[in-house]
């Protein structure tokens, strides 16, 4: 056991009630995590409770609903006043950083608890009292099961069904590269404690909403190709939402379509937001350019193969270019950016 993984199991273990919370529009990797380890600390006699920045999606929501995960939804509103006052801890899952928590650092600045952070992205900030960040793990659920056996909670169903989903969403169902061997020997143990993979599939990839498919088609449609095909970019505006009733989750995997290019390095995919807020830019690379680099150049941040940024107070088109702009003469010098 490792000195951050002991520092945080024994923090656990001093708290009553613990708040779990992840990033704002939350994928597989950061619902499992979270479900996980209210499982887990279930086990140990541990009261928790999920804070999510964002509506639940409903591809993901079987893992909490199926397993009586508690949550608060404060997209919407925050109760006023917050109970912070019924937690002894803040644990968060899946990042560490500000920016993928909104709303949350002013409302915890003055808040007397330890702040535990556990991760697995590059890109980190330091204001958690303990944090165990292992960039290697394909995501953050590998770390939390590593956690968790080291707490010597046991392997139940239910706990091994949240893990499968946070391994599963982020390596692509174990076809990224970011899938280890390790990876795969976790998977399997998940399996053996009755993970129902054909279900989890089906829940995962044969279940989505024609509005999505909708826009998706949008997206695909607005693709340019630019660097002689090495650089792609999908946008995708408030009119496009408009009119196929789509919502920004259902932008989730549609700038891995790019990548089936066989010239294609890097994906970008422009968002303009429904309402008010900035153009979101999500970056994905087949690994000869550093993406999560070039995200921090504009304030952004994440893997080397998959990362964000955000262009606050330009409209689409004025963010769009900024961000292609700089892609261009980046990968124009021929170099990994």
């Amino acid at each position: 056991m490792t000195d951050n993984q002991q520092r945080i199991l024994d923090t656990l273990s001093r708290s009553r009630r613990v708040l779990v919370t992840t990033h704002v529009r939350p994928d597989g990797d950061a619902l499992g995590s979270v479900a996980a380890m209210v499982l887990g600390m279930r086990h140990k006699g541990i009261e928790s409770e999920a804070l999510l920045l964002s509506h639940l999606p409903r591809k993901y929501a079987f893992v909490f609903t199926e397993n009586d995960v508690p949550y608060q939804d404060v997209e919407t509103r925050w109760p006023d006043p917050f109970p912070w006052e019924r937690f002894d801890a803040l644990l968060v899952l899946d990042t560490g950083t500000w920016s993928q928590l909104p709303g949350l650092q002013e409302r915890v600045a003055n808040w007397n608890v330890p702040k535990l952070v556990v991760d697995h992205h590059l890109t980190q900030q330091d204001w958690a009292d303990v944090k165990l960040v292992d960039v290697r793990a394909a995501a953050a659920g590998e770390i939390v099961a590593e956690l968790l056996d080291a707490w010597n909670v046991p392997l139940d169903k239910p706990i091994a069904s949240a893990l499968f989903l946070a391994i599963a969403s982020d390596t692509g169902w174990f076809q990224y590269s970011n899938t280890r061997p390790q990876t795969l020997r976790l998977a399997a143990r998940l399996m053996e404690a009755g993970v129902e993979t054909d279900r989890m599939y089906q829940a995962l990839y044969q279940n989505e909403r024609a509005e999505r498919v909708a826009l998706h088609t949008r997206g695909q449609q607005s693709m340019q190709l630019l660097l002689d095909g090495r650089l792609a970019v999908i946008t995708l505006t408030k009119r496009d939402f408009e009119e196929t009733n789509a919502s920004v989750l259902d932008t989730e995997n549609l700038i891995n379509v790019p990548l089936q290019i066989r010239t294609v390095e890097v994906s970008a995919l422009v968002v303009e937001p429904k309402d008010a807020g900035p153009v979101r830019v999500s970056l994905r690379s087949k690994g000869t350019v550093d993406v999560a680099r070039f995200a921090e150049t504009l304030g952004g941040g994440g893997h080397a193969r998959a990362a964000g940024l955000k262009i606050d107070g330009r409209p689409v088109d004025q963010a769009r270019e900024v961000v292609v702009g700089a892609l261009v003469q980046a990968m124009g010098r021929g170099t990994p950016v």
